[in-house]
């Protein structure tokens, strides 16, 4: 089944005169339906908005404080509500808040990539200053490992720069852990140096766990520990 389109149908750019005159054309276009419209002046973006009623906002904006302040239109109708707010916010964030707006809009369920980004930067750059001094750190040596041994490396030390969460599924149950720094897995109070054997510690039996485990990519986005190999 073909998934919908998130915009639906839109009119772009039309005349304030337009609007005016036609006003009863456009709403019965509009009339409780959902969708992000925007305002310009002289062909700047003056205004974004959102609106559940798009007939209602219509006249609003005909008349209210925002009136005189716009001679073009655009909508963009969707198909219900779902991600509207997003979208608006999306807009506002990529436009750098247009004159009219007085907020510039907040992702509330989503991650900010600027603090892990700066995170492996700076792990990378050490690393890197490591290799040209001709230097090492195990950093599986800082806590030992309860299975395998501490001479090896976690399987999971050349996928990870930052910490990840990890969820797994299993007859009914679920499972939390953790993989931190240094690729180990840190699952109920014990250290693992392998997704398998988290997995089977987890489980009570074999797995792999590359496929038993998921990790959250982004928040509420979760997907199976063998991406990061690909």
């Amino acid at each position: 089944m073909k998934e919908p389109p998130l915009v639906s149908q839109y009119v772009e750019r039309i005349s304030r005169e337009a609007v005016e005159k036609y006003r009863t054309l456009l709403e019965t276009y509009v009339k409780r339906r959902h969708g992000i419209y925007a305002l310009y002046k002289k062909k700047r973006l003056y205004y974004v908005g959102l609106a559940k009623d798009l007939r209602w906002r219509l006249r609003q904006h005909l008349k209210d404080h925002h009136g005189h302040s716009w001679d073009r239109f655009s909508v963009y109708l969707t198909i219900g509500p779902k991600h509207l707010k997003e979208l608006e916010t999306l807009i506002l964030r990529i436009t750098g808040k247009p004159p009219g707006n007085k907020v510039k809009g907040k992702f509330v369920d989503s991650e900010n990539l600027k603090r892990r980004l700066k995170r492996e930067i700076k792990a990378s750059q050490r690393n890197e200053l490591l290799a040209l001094m001709d230097q090492s750190i195990e950093a599986d040596d800082r806590e030992p490992l309860e299975i395998g041994k501490r001479s090896r490396k976690p399987i999971l030390a050349p996928y990870i720069r930052v910490p990840l969460k990890l969820r797994a599924k299993w007859k009914g149950r679920t499972f939390k852990a953790r993989v931190r720094r240094d690729g180990s897995i840190r699952f109920r109070g014990r250290t693992y140096r392998s997704p398998s054997a988290a997995g089977g510690a987890a489980s009570k039996s074999s797995v792999d766990g590359w496929y038993f485990w998921r990790f959250e990519r982004a928040p509420g986005d979760w997907i199976k520990l063998n991406e990061l190999r690909k």
